[in-house]
């Protein structure tokens, strides 16, 4: 039996941009061990496995080392996955059972909104070392359940960052989000490290932006961004922190995440 497998781009509208996923489509689940080795094998941030389960899809993600309770640059491509090649028609939402709960999302025209559970941060000590291992001082540290959020002074000292990976690594942290305010049209620009979880800098992270989304509520008084990972490939990400009062309060707690994606190519598992 022969396995789909679709690479995508996700948080981008042309190929070779954002992040890529990969999105494998299961009749049913596979062993753990087998889904790894799938990921080691796509050697990509993310790989993705849906299945059919109650009234949606299980989702799983897998970075080549380890698995992962949220990605949502994979939950994007799944979703692309699941309405350009008729899984699901472009009028019915997207319905996943997840480590991180129920996630749904929806088409809104050539954009595709993910409904994420927000992920706020507590204020803590600038961690020893932590300057010297992202080469720049933190305007400020939070920390949260992904790891260390850190502020800079600016954009450009955000894009001209070059951490040291192998002193990354030595945190006892999955991730390392760096950001700071943005240059028009941003509100808000970041980076993403993860070298103890087998991801140098991961291209574009929607799970950070999930702590992105309140940090920066915070901050600039707002709950509507526009935002950019300024990795090498770059991504846009449209980020809506949710509401707590008026016709929004069903989206308290959450983050709304949109973006585009685009196929790369598509394939086969033979085994």
């Amino acid at each position: 039996m022969t396995i789909a497998l679709t690479q995508v781009d996700a948080f981008t509208d042309a190929a070779y941009g954002g992040n890529p996923a990969a999105v494998c489509a299961l009749p049913e689940a596979r062993p753990d061990r087998w889904m790894q080795q799938v990921a080691q094998e796509m050697n990509l941030s993310e790989t993705a496995f849906f299945y059919p389960e109650a009234e949606g899809y299980r989702l799983r993600w897998f970075t080549p080392t380890v698995e992962m309770d949220l990605c949502g640059h994979a939950t994007l491509a799944t979703c692309h996955v699941l309405w350009s090649e008729g899984h699901l028609p472009p009028e019915q939402d997207a319905r996943f059972y997840t480590r991180s709960g129920v996630l749904t999302a929806r088409r809104l025209g050539d954009w595709i909104e993910l409904n994420f559970p927000a992920n706020p941060s507590r204020a803590i000590a600038i961690p020893d070392g932590l300057a010297n291992a992202l080469g720049a001082d933190p305007k400020a540290v939070v920390e949260n359940s992904l790891g260390y959020l850190v502020e800079l002074e600016s954009a450009a000292a955000v894009r001209d960052l070059r951490p040291d990976f192998a002193a990354l690594k030595q945190f006892p942290v999955h991730g390392i989000i760096v950001t700071s305010r943005g240059e028009a049209p941003y509100d808000f620009v970041s980076r993403f490290f993860a070298p103890s979880i087998g991801i140098d800098e991961d291209p574009v992270t929607g799970a950070a932006h999930c702590c992105l989304a309140p940090y920066w509520r915070s901050k600039l008084n707002k709950t509507s961004f526009l935002a950019y990972q300024a990795s090498a490939r770059g991504g846009v990400i449209k980020v809506q922190d949710g509401d707590d009062s008026g016709p929004d309060a069903r989206f308290a707690g959450r983050v709304r995440l949109s973006g585009q994606a685009v196929t790369v190519f598509k394939g086969e598992l033979l085994h």
